[in-house]
């Protein structure tokens, strides 16, 4: 049996509490592809090369995950790698509408692809990018919520207005 999972998202910037969720993912799985979203609706801080670069410098300690983008619907990244589980992640209840109606439309793209939901470590659970870009954007601190590498980036590509 293929035992890899696909864990998809923008990761603008990646935080603390993603990478809980690839450590979490990976004692479930063989293997875990993180998927940087490349074509996404949301404007986002950091280009697809530099959230990819961020993501393997950030995950570089854990075993078997693979970061890579991808552009399109992620049931036909899905497809093309022949994975059949998609990680998604709820930090609170507001999370699941949306996360539920995501899983019922991908399993009518694509019937074979099931979704598990995973949360994060209670301590990350309020943990979002959008926030962690706003927080950075406004010059506050954001060393609790991120890898030092990503602090750096945010600081760097942020002004405080």
């Amino acid at each position: 049996m293929n035992n890899v999972a696909i864990y998809p998202g923008t990761f603008d910037p990646i935080t603390n509490g993603h990478t809980d969720l690839v450590s979490r993912a990976t004692r479930l799985f063989d293997r875990v592809i993180i998927a940087v979203a490349e074509n996404t609706s949301k404007k986002t801080v950091f280009s697809i090369d530099e959230r990819v670069s961020m993501a393997r410098a950030v995950l570089a300690d854990i075993e078997n995950v693979e970061v890579c983008s991808f552009r399109g619907l992620v049931t036909s990244f899905a497809k093309q790698r022949d994975v059949k589980v998609i990680i998604r992640g709820l930090r609170a209840v507001s999370d699941f509408e949306y996360e539920f109606q995501m899983a019922g439309m991908n399993r009518q793209l694509h019937e074979k692809t099931e979704t598990v939901f995973l949360m994060p470590s209670e301590h990350l659970s309020y943990i979002s990018s959008s926030l962690v870009r706003e927080i950075a954007a406004l010059g506050g601190d954001v060393s609790k919520f991120v890898h030092k590498d990503v602090m750096l980036a945010l600081r760097n590509r942020l002004v405080v207005q």
